[in-house]
């Protein structure tokens, strides 16, 4: 059985992807990434002890564009420079404005975010695909840690 649906696509076949599509793919990956991990933090022996509706607002909460514009922020300088120029492309291009409660930079930065996920999941850059959402996940956990300490930053 192949790896996943899509065979791995050569880096030239992959910068004729357009943004948008890219980041069509990433915000699939990425959300697959968030949901299990968050069940692996929710795994307590052979069970899962988990509240649905508790484990979808965890979900949202590190899916959203926000979360994923602070990601890329702070994975700017993490970045190889291939990956960096993905995201200037995404972030550049005109994907829709987004909704309307969201910020337009936040958007557009999560669909550069999002971009890149797409281009390293299409190019089959698991290690490398692995390496940076673990550490975008990292940064969005401590970042939400911080807000539930300091709730005036919600408002």
């Amino acid at each position: 059985m192949e790896e996943n649906v899509m065979s791995y696509l050569d880096p030239e076949s992959v910068d004729t992807i357009p943004p948008g599509v890219l980041a069509y793919i990433g915000d699939a990956v990425y959300e697959l990434y968030v949901r299990e991990n968050l069940l692996k933090s929710g795994l307590t022996g052979e069970r899962l002890d988990v509240d649905l509706d508790e484990l979808h607002k965890e979900a949202v909460l590190r899916v959203c564009a926000t979360a994923q514009a602070h990601a890329l922020a702070d994975l700017e300088s993490f970045l190889m420079p291939d990956e960096a120029d993905v995201a200037r492309r995404a972030r550049n291009t005109k994907v829709g404005r987004g909704p309307r409660s969201m910020p337009v930079l936040d958007y557009r930065h999560s669909t550069a975010f999002e971009a890149v996920i797409g281009y390293l999941y299409l190019l089959g850059r698991g290690a490398r695909l692995d390496e940076l959402v673990s550490k975008a996940l990292s940064l969005t956990e401590a970042r939400l840690a911080e807000s539930n300490r300091n709730p005036k930053d919600k408002e």
